[in-house]
C-alpha cells in the first residue's frame, strides 16, 4: 500500500540537534507510519539491516518485517506513553510503554526499546525490541 503523493505525516527534521523532544516526534512517526502502511515513510525509517524482536521471541529482518505490512494490516492501533530517551550525536535509544492493538483486536501492552542510528539518509531505527507486560493478576 505505497502511496506516490506525500502523507499527512510529517517526519522530523532530520537535520536539527537530536533532543528527546525529536526522537519522541521520530518514534510517533515511525509507529504511524506502521500502522497507516506508509512503505514510502518506513523505508526511509528503517535501516537496511533493521531486525524486530516481537514479544513473542520472533525475529524479522526488515524485508520480513516490511513485507508483512505491505501484505495486510499489522496493526490496527500503536499507543507512544511516556519515553525515555538515551542519546549521544551518532545514536540513540529510545524506550516507553507501547499498547499495540491489532486487527484482530488483540491488545498487548509491552515495553518496546528502538535504536537509532544517524545516517547519510537521516536516523533510522536499527534495532526494535519489545517485551509484553503481563496483565495485572486479579
Amino acid at each position: 500500500m505505497t502511496s506516490d503523493l506525500p502523507r499527512h505525516m510529517p517526519i522530523p527534521d532530520q537535520d536539527r540537534a537530536p533532543t528527546e523532544q525529536f526522537f519522541r516526534e521520530l518514534e510517533e512517526a515511525r509507529t504511524r507510519a506502521l500502522v497507516e502502511r506508509d512503505l514510502a515513510a518506513l523505508e526511509a525509517l528503517h535501516a537496511p539491516e533493521y531486525e524486530l524482536i516481537t514479544p513473542a521471541g520472533k525475529v524479522f529482518s526488515r524485508q520480513e518485517y516490511l513485507g508483512a505490512i505491505e501484505a495486510a494490516p499489522f496493526y490496527a492501533a500503536w499507543g507512544v506513553g511516556s519515553m525515555s530517551v538515551r542519546l549521544s550525536e551518532q545514536m540513540a535509544v529510545v524506550r516507553y510503554l507501547a499498547r499495540l492493538q491489532f486487527p484482530s483486536g488483540r491488545v498487548v501492552v509491552c515495553w518496546h526499546t528502538d535504536m537509532y542510528e544517524r545516517r547519510a539518509a537521516g536516523w533510522q531505527a536499527v534495532w526494535s525490541q519489545a517485551t509484553e507486560v503481563p496483565p495485572p493478576i486479579n
